[in-house]
């Protein structure tokens, strides 16, 4: 997909310019322990933003993004070069570094530092804990998938498979999500409010035509992911401003 095609599937390109932050309000509602020596899966990964700083920041063992458009999964490869870059220096392995020590510029001007080879003892270590791939997930499993998943991430996404796919699409998904968990394993859920899709549908004639089929809203997406067998959703709060506030939710898929 071609960085001037319109974002049908939410793939902005320069998003996280829109929304510029070194931490993630959104993960600053999740418990602590959220992702600590866990396999992570973030859908709709976008250019890395928020999956660097989990593999980098919350103690995550392994971590992959996918998402749907090639330009943003190579932006994300991209991130986390940048993310490596600014880090703060460590010499033990258990130290935890501070993220982003040394200033952009250094990396905009001397360019971006090598990612070193993975040594036994650190590769459950940022950035040897994370990868990116393009796929369009809803719809194809992809090889990593067979291992499972503690955590799958779905950040402003929902109306987006919704808008493409129809109902069956969204179900599709949370089904996926639910078959891809570890017993005990979390979804992390941003939804998006129904009235954000009449915005949506307006950028494509086949999301307008899709829309009017949509019976499934946003309301009752707690009560249809208990129908596909998680349990009831623990509201973390809400955060962000203007169009993005927005809920996050978790969903424990059980023990």
């Amino acid at each position: 997909m071609s960085a001037n095609s319109t974002p049908i599937h939410g793939n902005y390109h320069g998003y996280y310019a829109k929304r510029p932050t070194v931490k993630d309000p959104r993960l600053s509602l999740l418990p602590p322990e959220l992702f600590r020596g866990t396999s992570v899966l973030d859908v709709g990964c976008n250019e890395g933003w928020v999956t660097c700083e989990i593999a980098q920041s919350w103690g995550a063992r392994k971590v992959l993004g996918v998402d749907i458009d090639d330009t943003l999964t190579r932006l994300a490869w991209k991130r986390k070069r940048t993310v490596w870059s600014t880090q703060e220096p460590t010499t033990a392995i258990d130290e935890k570094p501070l993220p982003g020590y040394f200033p952009a510029s250094f990396e905009h001007t001397f360019g971006p530092l090598p990612v070193p080879s993975a040594q036994t003892e650190d590769k459950h270590l940022f950035p040897h804990n994370i990868s990116f791939r393009t796929a369009d997930w809803t719809n194809t499993t992809i090889p990593q998938d067979a291992a499972g998943y503690d955590v799958v991430v779905a950040f402003s996404l929902t109306k987006w498979i919704h808008l493409n796919g129809g109902d069956d699409a969204l179900l599709r998904f949370f089904r996926r999500v639910y078959d891809v968990l570890t017993p005990g394993g979390s979804l992390v859920l941003e939804p998006q409010a129904w009235e954000t899709y009449a915005k949506a549908k307006r950028m494509d004639n086949r999301l307008r035509e899709n829309a009017k089929t949509l019976k499934l809203r946003p309301d009752g997406f707690e009560s249809l992911l208990q129908e596909v067998g998680f349990g009831p959703a623990q509201h973390m709060g809400t955060t962000g401003e203007g169009g993005f506030r927005r809920p996050i939710d978790i969903y424990k898929k059980p023990a």
